[in-house]
């Protein structure tokens, strides 16, 4: 079960109580993904369930707890833990139901061994828009991809009283807006431009643009005239004497703390604890957000950098304060619902709270109302994922060009003499990494069939594209094997130079760009400020010649190795660059006219529309051998009549009415093209769109993976943006975009086949056809 809304926390206790009473279950478990989280609903479960036994596992060891509540981290660290009888003290049986909350953080992906674990009920919660939550996590929740099983949205909530509304309210500063232009500054100011420590002394800039301020550059006068907004306009309790509790959203630390400082020179007669900083960089931020949480204690003015974006329910919360752009749907809308809880008596006795201000000053209310597509959520891969995937196909590719033969009696140690040498030292140094996963983690028994197979030696011995495929399953897994030096300036070297070799191996396009960057790291190497490191002066001949171009000429796989081996404990040595130093400024910014601005309702909420996609799904499977539903699947042109015919069967058998229609055919650039999005692409039409890439050519390996990719995901989604070729999963074979990997001619060919695609599904173009024809 999945539900999205509000009031999450209050929900699930009601619910774990009504489960408790009637005997369904015994032990139940709450995930949250901060302390913070795990704190409140830790005291909510004791102020409203007195009588059930509940624990926070981050502070509290009580096993005897019918409610235990944890972060997914220290969970996955218990169940890893076996006592001296050999038993886990976290049994796959302990608990009867797991909760997760904000299941829209792609739990699955990161912490989907503990769901395996424990056989247990899953009920998942999440304010996020339905269409934004991962896919991988409605697949835990055997659900169809945006539609979750219960929907509460922001607007449901407000109509029946059990939320307020926001009145947003636009803040025009400048600055934050424009930027800072020197020719605009006043003769003082532009004085005082001059004499700022700017990173290149040289060449001071004309001008800094918006995304800038707040970023390295502070101005006093901007953080003094939205303080003073705050306080004026702000809304007030306790008959109006004093500002209502109040988050200011800050873009860092610096900026967070300058807030602070600001406030306490324009507002010296105020207590210094009316206004605090909480943020993950305070010690003790735990302490001051159970002291802002109580509507009678100072803090009256949170200021916070991520922390009480997401998760914290403080109901006296009157005014929100935007000081930075967000530009994530997902983050926006739980950073709004911060101010959205009911509070009797906040205003004075008998004088409820009926709404909060949204204070904003980066246009993120005008951003959010454009009612842009959304992302897809996705966990990021670390960078030792990274290593080990580019390890594994390289050794493949190396596999695929010359069959290595019987395994040497001996590993030859150091620097490779040949490509024999390099690949049997590859093949050992993936082995040791998947011999030294600890099967009894819980994370690694997810996939103990691979990590079995491949601890063995000889699995190595050649590495096929089906085993490539089977290897992937151990990217990313917990081992016990550490390099050298493990810090992330050797592990992206790492990365620069398997690619490199990948480039070399497969006559890639990219080859010539990831040597200048080797070239570029060894150059900075020789930087005569690091002449005083001995390792780096031991090899300073070496690392002389990579950054020529003589060494270059006739470069071999072995050679690379050799180079990836010397440089890559030394690279951590090479200073940041281009890093602006804090500056801190007070010209005078302007403000504009302050107005109220709507606020759109919450996207992508309420069951109707979710209903709606499932029920046309649905009909579409169930319906595939009929002429329209053939020409979604099979690339064939749609036409307007055949699109008529359709929207009558659903409405004729009640699927939604006729608005629940348009909104589908306006938010998805048209009917067919809402409906192809459900139907997905047959696989054979999808592959025939491509044949001519594969008609008298021959491909790298990355630029078949790329296709492959390619059609996989215009199978499984029926069209693709041409944008989305520039990210995930696209972006893993060709960071930079298919420019990477293929010629200009030929991207312009992919982008016609994917903007044909596209075109098949839209009446338009037929009607063109048929008044031509």
């Amino acid at each position: 079960m999945m539900a999205t809304g509000t009031g999450k926390t209050r929900t699930v206790i009601g619910l774990v109580d009504q489960l408790i009473r009637a005997g369904w279950v015994k032990r139940v478990l709450f995930l949250a993904d901060r302390q913070a989280l795990v704190s409140q609903a830790a005291n909510a479960f004791k102020n409203h369930l007195p009588n059930v036994p509940s624990v926070n596992l981050l502070t509290e060891k009580d096993s005897n707890a019918r409610v235990y509540v944890s972060t997914y981290p220290t969970m996955l660290n218990l169940i890893n833990q076996i006592d001296d009888t050999k038993q886990r003290p976290f049994g796959p049986g302990f608990f009867d139901l797991v909760v997760i909350d904000e299941a829209h953080r792609s739990v699955y992906q990161k912490y989907g061994a503990i769901f395996d674990h424990f056989d247990a009920l899953l009920v998942g919660l999440t304010a996020t828009p339905k269409n934004e939550i991962d896919r991988n996590t409605y697949r835990l929740f055997h659900l169809e991809e945006g539609v979750p099983t219960d929907v509460y949205d922001l607007e449901q909530a407000v109509q029946e009283g059990y939320l307020v509304p926001p009145v947003a309210r636009s803040v025009p500063l400048k600055f934050l807006r424009a930027g800072i232009r020197y020719a605009e500054l006043s003769e003082e100011e532009k004085d005082r431009w001059q004499e700022l420590e700017w990173l290149d002394d040289e060449d001071i800039p004309e001008s800094v643009d918006p995304h800038a301020l707040n970023q390295f550059l502070f101005n006093h006068d901007t953080i003094d005239q939205m303080l003073l907004v705050l306080m004026e306009q702000g809304d007030k309790v306790d008959d109006g004497e004093r500002i209502g509790k109040t988050i200011i959203f800050a873009r860092n630390n610096r900026h967070a703390e300058l807030i602070v400082k600001r406030f306490r020179v324009l507002y010296p007669d105020l207590p210094g604890d009316f206004i605090e900083m909480i943020t993950h960089s305070v010690s003790h931020a735990q302490s001051l957000i159970d002291k802002f949480e109580n509507p009678a204690r100072a803090p009256r003015i949170a200021v916070s950098v991520d922390m009480l974006d997401t998760g914290i329910d403080v109901p006296a919360v009157a005014n929100l304060v935007f000081a930075k752009a967000v530009r994530t749907s997902t983050k926006y809308w739980q950073m709004i619902g911060r101010g959205t809880r009911l509070c009797p008596d906040l205003y004075a006795p008998n004088k409820d709270k009926e709404r909060f201000l949204v204070f904003d000053l980066c246009q993120n209310v005008e951003y959010f109302n454009q009612d842009l597509p959304t992302a897809e959520g996705r966990v990021q891969t670390s960078m030792s994922e990274k290593v080990f995937a580019a390890r594994a196909d390289l050794l493949r590719d190396i596999d695929q060009l010359q069959p290595p033969g019987e395994r040497p009696a001996t590993v030859p140690d150091g620097e490779p003499a040949s490509l024999p040498d390099m690949r049997w030292q590859l093949a050992e140094r993936l082995w040791v990494e998947v011999a030294s996963m600890n099967t009894q983690n819980v994370e690694v028994r997810k996939q103990l069939r691979h990590v079995e197979k491949f601890a063995d030696r000889r699995s190595w011995d050649i590495v096929t594209p089906e085993a490539r495929i089977e290897v992937g399953n151990l990217a990313g897994l917990p081992t016990q094997f550490t390099d050298d030096d493990t810090g992330p300036a050797a592990k992206r070297f790492d990365l620069i130079t398997l690619r490199l070799q990948l480039a070399l191996l497969t006559d890639d396009i990219t080859f010539d760009p990831l040597r200048e960057k080797v070239q570029e790291t060894a150059t900075a190497l020789l930087d005569p400020a690091l002449n005083n490191i001995t390792a780096i002066r031991q090899r300073h001949a070496f690392i002389e010649d990579v950054a020529g171009d003589a060494w270059w000429e006739d470069v071999t796989l072995p050679m690379l190795e050799t180079l990836r081996r010397r440089l890559r404990g030394l690279v951590k040595a090479i200073p940041s660059k281009g890093t602006q130093n804090p500056l801190y400024t007070d010209f005078r910014d302007e403000l504009g006219e302050i107005s109220d601005i709507e606020l759109a309702v919450l996207p992508g909420g309420g069951k109707g529309m979710a209903r709606f996609e499932s029920k046309v799904r649905t009909y579409l499977r169930s319906h595939e051998d009929t002429l329209a539903v053939q020409k979604l699947l099979r690339n064939k042109q749609i036409t307007s009549t055949d699109l008529a015919e359709l929207e009558q069967i659903f409405l004729d058998n009640g699927f939604g009415t006729a608005e629940d229609i348009e909104h589908a055919a306006t938010s998805h650039g048209g009917l067919g093209l809402f409906l192809r999005s459900l139907s997905g692409l047959d696989a054979t039409a999808a592959t025939a769109a491509f044949d001519e890439f594969h008609t008298g050519r021959t491909l790298t390996a990355n630029q078949l993976h790329f296709l492959k990719l390619l059609i996989d995901y215009i199978t499984k989604n029926g069209v693709i943006e041409v944008g989305a070729l520039y990210e995930a999963p696209f972006k893993t074979v060709a960071p930079m975009g298919p420019e990477d990997i293929f010629p200009e001619e030929v991207v312009d060919r992919i982008v016609a086949v994917v903007e044909n695609i596209r075109t098949t599904a839209l009446a338009d173009r037929a009607e063109q056809t048929l008044a031509h024809g």
